[in-house]
């Protein structure tokens, strides 16, 4: 694939029609006003019948899975799990993607906000949890009837999520009670199924405790959501702080509903962080399309000394790299979608190159858009100041550019 087929560029073209009707009026609202993005992705859901769709292909990855276990039980071969590209249940992987590049190109926030409920919380889920589990919470999660987060970050841990965990299950009779403080959580403020990780209380040394994760509603006893964060950048993505006292969830929460998880529930949150990682390329790609534009308008009308400051080499060699970054991004985009059609899903190490390279590049050119416009790109009237702000997060979030650096060489040291 090195290009979107007549298909994908029609939904692109519409995606952008809808983003100029419905999301350009209120960018002020959703970057300055605390206006929460959800409506608005969900009138994009219905427009497209992405809602139709994802109840649909939930429905059939359910259908597969019961047969499976019905299989299983009568002691039979147990049929192969469908892959997420075509033919296995699941909708194109680009009808996925181009929605978030094109959104992207005006408010990357909002994709986060989708991305963290609709993918990261509902992937927690359906990759661990029972048939019941994924049957009770899914489906609202990919509509984003229900809001989700997926919460895992301390105020004392960081890239050592693990390590320095605080949060902790205790099990008391049939239920566990639950405590700890959760930062740093997307859609925290305005969730309604948040995925808690924690590690199990035992006694036991805390680097010794099994990692678990449960699935608890907003309006829990015990369960307080911070208001929204102020921060830099992504201002049309809601982030804020968990707060845990003595919150009783029953084993029905528990993902999987068993403790005896693989590698201690370790495993399903790098399957979570290989899942977000991949998608940042794709945030990636959106703003690199919508800086280089800006920027070659610019350089077209902007003159100084005399001419267009598109004539100063200077100014060419800056284009020329942004373009250079636009299509690798591009590139690592197209060989992920025809990967996920294949059935084949990025290793850790893969997903960390993806995003290591795409999230410096997006900074990179967002930075030299800025300095293209000189003082015009300082002001916000300006479309490439709020990009810069919103890019420098991609080097942060799903793990900072270090963290990725040490999961590349890891793996190939491991050769």
């Amino acid at each position: 694939m090195f290009e979107w087929n007549d298909e994908q560029t029609m939904l692109r073209d519409a995606v952008r029609q809808f983003i100029e009707k419905e999301v350009v009026p209120i960018h002020e609202e959703l970057e300055h006003g605390d206006t929460p993005p959800y409506d608005v992705l969900r009138k994009l859901f219905a427009t497209f019948g992405m809602d139709v769709m994802a109840r649909e292909g939930f429905k059939q990855r359910i259908e597969l899975e019961k047969q499976a276990e019905e299989a299983k039980a009568r002691g039979e071969e147990v049929p192969e799990k469908p892959t997420r590209g075509e033919g296995g249940g699941g909708m194109d992987p680009s009808f996925t993607m181009i929605p978030i590049i094109e959104l992207c190109r005006y408010s990357p926030g909002m994709v986060t906000a989708m991305g963290v409920s609709m993918g990261l919380t509902s992937a927690a889920i359906t990759s661990r949890g029972t048939i019941r589990q994924k049957e009770r919470w899914v489906p609202d999660l990919l509509t984003l009837e229900k809001v989700g987060a997926w919460a895992i970050t301390e105020p004392n841990s960081g890239s050592d999520a693990f390590g320095s965990m605080k949060s902790t299950a205790r099990k008391d009779g049939d239920e566990y009670v639950l405590n700890g403080s959760k930062t740093f959580i997307t859609n925290g403020p305005y969730a309604d199924t948040i995925v808690f990780i924690c590690k199990l209380d035992e006694g036991n040394p805390p680097d010794e405790r099994k990692i678990l994760s449960f699935v608890l509603d907003s309006g829990m006893p015990g369960l307080e959501q911070s208001k929204p964060l102020r921060k830099m950048g992504l201002h049309s993505s809601p982030t804020g702080e968990l707060f845990l006292s003595d919150v009783r969830a029953g084993r029905d929460r528990l993902i999987g509903e068993t403790e005896d998880v693989p590698a201690g529930g370790r495993e399903g949150a790098k399957d979570t962080f290989s899942m977000e990682r991949s998608g940042v390329a794709a945030m990636a790609l959106g703003i690199i399309q919508q800086c280089l534009e800006q920027s070659i308008d610019y350089a077209k009308e902007r003159v100084q000394f005399g001419q267009p400051i598109g004539q100063f080499q200077l100014i060419q060699e800056k284009l020329a790299r942004m373009e250079v970054h636009r299509l690798n991004v591009q590139n690592l985009v197209f060989r992920y979608i025809e990967m996920s059609k294949a059935g084949r899903g990025l290793t850790l190490a893969e997903a960390s190159a993806m995003k290591l390279y795409a999230a410096r590049a997006a900074t990179e050119v967002a930075l030299e858009a800025v300095q293209l416009f000189g003082g015009n790109g300082y002001m916000s009237e300006f479309k490439v100041e709020q990009l810069a702000r919103d890019a420098k997060v991609l080097q942060i979030y799903a793990g900072t550019d270090e963290i990725q650096i040490t999961h590349i060489a890891k793996d190939l040291l491991r050769r």
